[in-house]
């Protein structure tokens, strides 16, 4: 029986290079030759008919600035944008909330009174008021009575809403008067200003000195009288006609701001020259001296024309046991005029204040004086003879609506 023959061979074939080739990345990353992109042999043709301009080196890590944004990115070392790590700021806002929450349910209390306190200023019970323009033709509004201390010493008074210092003093637009032009009358003007101040703004002359300021303004005759008056005080003559001034034994200004209201005026004084008139009230705040209780007098709301404010002897008094001194007002209104007079027709140096007609009033100061200085009267200070008797008048100190009358003895105030 036949054998079965194996089949045919096949052909012998060559060897097949992709033969257990893998395409994987190694695959791929090894290649020798790569494809370029179209964007590539794009710039490729693009340069060979215009080469690229050269650009300046550059690290890859510097800041660059996006085109539309405000920012600097960061790039790494690869040139991608470094992405910024986000704080989480929530977790100690919370902290802080809770922390805020129990210390206010701790002090529940106290939280309620800051929420209800008021830390706005506390405001004058009448509006600010300016100097003078004219004469009033009513009294100074009434204000709710008011103890005054140190720090508040225009409580209760209708003072707190005047203006203080020299600023109070406005003076009128000057003009040629007679011999004299526009500039010499506001030289005169400047001058009257000035005299007042001294006289009785001064924290120097408050306190018991001497205002040679104002003195050297004075012409001779009138200088040579108030410097007797200073120095050899009487009833008759007292130098607080003019001057305002306290002995630091009996009383010591609490602050040296003083409330002013008043104004200032001039007319033609016909072949004399000029006549100024002033109306100014001043308002003191101070309290007791040292020696308070050994010699003082009666209380007196009385005008005078010289240099005391009424008559009578001075009475001692005695300071009262068991009490506190307390702050007390003084009030002086002045009505004082004051003359320019020609020098080419007098014998007056040219610009120096030549005194006219004048009354003053002193309001809360003792009835009878003639030590050179103001006497406050203060209420823990109780006569120990019998005190000098009353006119039975009453006296507004605030109400500037009506001129100063001369009238001897003693009245009483209404406020201060």
């Amino acid at each position: 029986m036949p054998i079965a023959e194996d089949p045919e061979p096949r052909p012998a074939a060559e060897d097949d290079p992709f033969d257990g080739l893998v395409l994987d990345d190694d695959f791929v990353r090894g290649a020798s030759v790569k494809e370029p992109s179209g964007r590539a042999r794009m710039l490729t043709e693009k340069w060979k008919r215009q080469p690229p301009e050269a650009e300046p080196w550059r690290p890859v890590t510097e800041i660059r600035r996006s085109r539309f944004g405000r920012r600097a990115r960061r790039l790494d070392a690869w040139g991608n944008p470094v992405r910024r790590r986000r704080r989480n700021w929530q977790a100690p806002v919370f902290v802080l909330l809770a922390v805020a929450v129990t210390a206010a349910a701790l002090n529940i209390d106290k939280l309620r009174d800051w929420y209800h306190h008021d830390d706005t200023p506390v405001s004058s019970a009448l509006p600010s008021v300016g100097p003078e323009t004219a004469r009033p033709t009513t009294a100074a509004p009434s204000v709710a009575p008011d103890v005054p201390t140190a720090e508040h010493p225009w409580a209760g008074s209708p003072a707190e809403a005047w203006p203080e210092g020299a600023d109070a003093l406005v003076l009128p637009e000057a003009q040629a008067v007679g011999v004299f032009g526009k500039d010499e009358v506001a030289e005169q003007l400047k001058n009257v200003k000035a005299f007042l101040v001294a006289a009785n703004i001064d924290p120097a002359t408050l306190h018991g000195g001497t205002p040679e300021a104002a003195l050297s303004l004075l012409d001779r005759k009138d200088r040579d009288m108030v410097e007797e008056y200073l120095a050899h005080p009487s009833d008759e003559n007292d130098p607080t006609s003019w001057i305002s001034r306290f002995n630091p034994k009996l009383a010591v200004p609490v602050t040296d701001r003083v409330k002013v209201q008043g104004r200032i005026t001039f007319e033609s004084d016909g072949d004399k020259g000029v006549l100024v008139h002033t109306d100014v009230s001043y308002v003191y705040a101070l309290r007791p001296g040292p020696e308070v209780g050994k010699q003082q007098s009666a209380p007196s709301a009385a005008p005078s024309t010289g240099g005391s404010g009424g008559g009578g002897d001075t009475k001692p008094v005695s300071l009262r046991e068991g009490t506190t001194a307390t702050v007390e007002r003084e009030i002086v209104r002045r009505q004082q005029d004051f003359r320019f007079y020609d020098p080419a027709r007098y014998q007056v140096k040219r610009g120096k204040l030549v005194l006219g007609h004048g009354f003053s009033d002193f309001a809360n100061n003792v009835c009878a004086m003639g030590s050179g200085y103001l006497e406050t009267d203060f209420p823990t200070s109780v006569p120990t003879g019998s005190p000098q008797p009353k006119d039975g008048s009453t006296t507004d100190p605030y109400d500037r609506s009506k001129s100063l009358e001369q009238h001897d003895g003693c009245g009483t105030i209404t406020r201060s």
